[in-house]
Formats: structure tokens, C-alpha cells, sequence
């Protein structure tokens, strides 16, 4: 049974100001190429950090919400943890 899930990703763009979108488009085929049906993309923006993360000061919000099978998050963020331009990836279940 397919749930709708938000997921909150931040990239890493330092010295990739240039290639955001790019960056946006290949987390997004990274999702569907892994069993999820993207339907929308918000582009937050960048964002400082509280406090420095892994020596990085802020990153660019980016919120996904998509269909997917439930095992099919697992599969997904396995993927964006491989992808070096992903600094932290979060998801929760929409209720329906």
C-alpha cells in the first residue's frame, strides 16, 4: 500500500552555488528511480545552521512530497546517503 511521505533534504552546496537545480533534479530521480512518485518540489532556500554540522555553516532546504511503498524509503535514503551533495535527508508519512 503506497503512503504519501514529505521528505527534507538539505544539500550541501558549497562551492555548487552554480548547479542547485541540478542538485534538486538528480535527489528527485534518485527518489523515483527507487520506487517513489515525486508530485511536488519546494525549494526553501539556504538556510544557516543553528550551529556548524560536519563543518558546514547552512545548506538548501528542499522539501519532496511523494508516494511511495514503505520499504521503498529504506532503498531511498540508502541512495541519497551514497550521494555526497545530500547533508541530511529526514521523512515522515502525510496522513491521508
Amino acid at each position: 500500500m503506497k503512503r504519501k511521505y514529505e521528505g527534507v533534504i538539505i544539500l550541501n552546496t558549497i562551492g555548487k552555488e552554480e548547479s542547485i537545480d541540478k542538485m534538486v533534479s538528480r535527489v528527485g530521480e534518485t527518489i523515483e528511480s527507487e520506487g517513489g512518485k515525486l508530485q511536488q518540489i519546494d525549494r526553501l532556500g539556504r538556510k544557516d545552521f543553528a550551529y556548524p554540522s560536519n563543518k558546514i555553516q547552512g545548506g538548501f532546504y528542499v522539501n519532496y512530497f511523494f508516494e511511495a511503498e514503505p520499504a521503498s524509503i529504506e532503498k531511498i535514503q540508502t541512495a541519497l546517503k551514497l550521494n555526497d551533495e545530500v547533508h541530511v535527508q529526514h521523512y515522515q508519512v502525510l496522513a491521508a
